[in-house]
């Protein structure tokens, strides 16, 4: 029951027309989509329509779901310190014609990487006509005066080619690298390009009986 002594211009005032109740409903469905646009969807969904999410930064609280992985690969980890310090070294490798007397058209290179170690390498051979000439056999195998007991022995590429690149994480420690053996006739040369944590078998030791030596800088 209304009250006899409030005027009845009062209760009207009271109440808001039409067009105040759509422009309040317009502002509030305007004031949404931005905050919707602007900020729901730049900081949830990493969407950024209106370009608010960069400006203001809410962008960078997007993330997607995390997957927690191993950080263990066979055994290595994914993540690790190195003994020796990162270098790069490219090597000439001359390999003589086949039927050499002195059976100059083979011979093997390897360099010394730790349990894990990381090697990339790149080589091509030059002066090659056919690439099935040229025989290599890339492996690694723990050195016979350190084993104790039996040699370890990892083989990783058995082939025939001209060229070839990649990458190994040394399975044991010892001596890693290439037999090549030239079955052209005529005398190529192999360049070796390698990076990562290893380190130059002296020459005339086992894996350099060769005294294969890194090309000057150029």
């Amino acid at each position: 029951m209304s009250d006899r002594n409030t005027p009845p211009d009062a209760i009207g005032a009271a109440a808001p027309s039409k067009r105040t109740l759509l422009i309040s409903i317009a502002g509030a469905v305007a004031v949404a989509v931005v905050i919707t646009f602007g900020a729901v969807l730049p900081a949830e969904y990493n969407q950024d329509p209106l370009g608010l999410g960069r400006a203001t930064g809410l962008s960078r609280l997007w993330a997607p779901k995390e997957v927690v992985v191993s950080s263990d690969a066979a055994g290595v980890p994914a993540a690790r310190r190195e003994a020796a310090a990162f270098r790069t070294d490219t090597f000439e490798i001359p390999l003589a014609a086949d039927g050499d007397e002195a059976r100059r058209n083979a011979l093997e290179f390897k360099v010394r990487l730790p349990k894990g170690g990381t090697l990339i390498y790149s080589w091509q051979a030059e002066g090659l006509a056919v690439p099935e000439d040229l025989m290599f056999d890339f492996h690694g195998h723990t050195v016979a005066a350190e084993a104790k007991g039996a040699v370890s022995v990892g083989d990783y590429e058995k082939a025939s080619g001209a060229a070839a690149n990649g990458s190994l994480t040394a399975p044991v420690g010892g001596i890693h690298g290439w037999y090549f053996r030239n079955r052209s006739d005529r005398p190529i040369k192999v360049r070796l390009k390698l990076a990562g944590f290893y380190q130059l078998v002296p020459a005339g030791q086992e894996g350099n009986l060769a005294g294969i030596e890194p090309s000057p800088v150029r």
